[in-house]
């Protein structure tokens, strides 16, 4: 049996949130770690429980190992009692809820697995120790900002250069579910990284935490791609008012979905356009063409036979089918219930309906009827997208080939292709800086170097003052990494 099956969790099909509702239980917030047997070893698992403010909560499972981060669970409390399910890869957890929270107690089930787990809260310190640094050589101001048309106060984080300025800015764009303004996945915060590199550089950076995450206002569960374009065009909004930003070079920096609502951004009319826009594994294929080549994905990964892919992807086109065609959400829902349990008999009842719930959330019919080349012909400003060659969740060519055809009659358009680079931007985990002993997951140096020229030569940049930056040396670990998949060419267009 291949390794794979062992690891089945390392991707979902479909990028949803979960809520989760504990009132005559101890409130679960923050992360438990803990180590799965397989075969041959260990796999570390890391859960992440973050409260929203509409009562709920968005949970996600991490494998560091695997290079894996925010994949999202479905959970239910009930008193002491946790469940967490990965349906569509046939994985689950059930257990207790002791010490108050300090220890998530049970069994991890997964097809060929079968075992006890136990998750243990990270201390807090541990989960801080990637914020721990000297105060930077610029200016960091807390601010908020309202989304009119939402109602909605959204607060984050303005990084400017030092210098009188004025300077170019951009606002960072985060991908699929509820994040806060680092977009972080425990030692690995993409957007403070970025954050901090763009503004050494004279550019300033503003990053915000997405609505009813962290300080910002709002539900995000409730939430389409378009409502989200809202909040990105206020940030905008609110930049062109401060005093050392240059009003005309403010640009967008979007990750996956992100980089969607950053593009629609732009193909709206109105006062808000962008000077500029980055695309970081953004997609061009039609939203329910995505999904469906990541549950391909997922029966790869566990080593389905060939009628296994053939039923998986038989049950997720039926579903899709179903959600398309049934407009009414309690017909839809009853539906889809109906074909889940159909193709699984013991699925439990209650989680084929929170299931069904999901995938007829307002975002999820968004998703699936999302179609990028529809806006991409109004985007007039420059535009940049870079993907990743080992981007499992956004495929990199057909993607890149999609918006560059969407984007054909704009005439300052780069495409960029990055070998050994996944969809969070990291590189290959050899490459990774090594802190304190231990390998720490980074942000590509070929990827930030990439979009540093490419704003430099599209921005005014006289008055920063130069900061000397000093980047980490490559790691040397002790132990040889997994053999590193085929580099793949990289490819430039325009």
């Amino acid at each position: 049996m291949k390794k794979s099956l062992y690891a089945l969790f390392l991707f979902c099909a479909f990028l949803f949130t979960t809520q989760v509702f504990a009132a005559d239980g101890p409130v679960l917030n923050g992360q438990w770690r803990g180590p799965l047997k397989v075969p041959g070893g260990q796999l570390e698992l890391i859960i992440t429980i973050i409260p929203l403010t509409n009562g709920g909560y968005y949970a996600a499972l991490d494998v560091p190992q695997q290079r894996i981060y925010r994949m999202p669970v479905e959970v239910t409390v009930k008193g002491n009692e946790l469940s967490l399910e990965i349906e569509q890869a046939g994985s689950s957890f059930v257990g207790k809820i002791q010490n108050n929270g300090a220890l998530l107690s049970g069994n991890w089930k997964q097809p060929g697995l079968s075992g006890p787990l136990q998750l243990q809260r990270a201390k807090s310190s541990e989960m801080a120790a990637g914020k721990v640094r000297l105060t930077p050589p610029y200016r960091e101001d807390e601010i908020s900002f309202t989304n009119p048309t939402a109602r909605l106060r959204l607060s984050g984080m303005l990084t400017v250069p030092a210098g009188p300025g004025p300077f170019p800015a951009v606002v960072l764009v985060s991908d699929s579910g509820p994040q806060d303004r680092d977009a972080g996945e425990q030692e690995y915060r993409m957007f403070s990284i970025l954050g901090d590199y763009l503004t050494r550089r004279g550019i300033a950076v503003l990053r915000f935490d997405d609505r009813g995450t962290g300080k910002s206002q709002g539900i995000y569960l409730t939430a389409t791609t378009q409502d989200l374009v809202g909040d990105a065009q206020a940030a905008m909004a609110f930049l062109r008012g401060r005093e050392l930003i240059n009003p005309q070079e403010i640009g967008f920096i979007g990750h996956g979905e992100g980089a969607n609502v950053a593009l629609l951004a732009a193909a709206d009319a109105g006062p808000a356009k962008p000077a500029f826009v980055i695309s970081m594994a953004g997609y061009g294929l039609p939203g329910r063409h995505v999904l469906t080549r990541q549950q391909l994905e997922i029966m790869r990964l566990i080593g389905a036979s060939p009628a296994q892919v053939k039923a998986s992807m038989e049950l997720h086109a039926d579903m899709i089918d179903i959600i398309r065609q049934t407009p009414n959400d309690a017909q839809a829902r009853g539906k889809v219930a109906a074909t889940l349990r159909m193709s699984n008999t013991d699925l439990d009842p209650h989680m084929a309906r929170a299931r069904a719930v999901q995938l007829t959330s307002p975002w999820s019919r968004y998703f699936i009827d999302f179609e990028p080349m529809r806006k991409l012909p109004d985007v007039k400003c420059p535009v940049l997208a870079i993907n990743g060659a080992d981007d499992l969740q956004v495929e990199a060519t057909n993607n890149l080939a999609m918006l560059r055809k969407g984007l054909r009659s704009n005439r300052d358009v780069t495409t960029r292709r990055l070998t050994g680079v996944n969809h969070w931007l990291q590189p290959k985990m050899e490459e990774w800086a090594i802190v304190n002993g231990e390998q720490q997951p980074t942000f590509s140096p070929k990827a930030l170097d990439v979009m540093r020229e490419w704003i430099a030569k599209r921005t005014t940049q006289p008055n920063a003052l130069p900061v000397t930056v000093k980047r980490a040396a490559p790691a040397k670990p002790a132990k040889a990494p997994r053999k590193p998949r085929a580099a793949a060419q990289q490819q430039a267009s325009r």
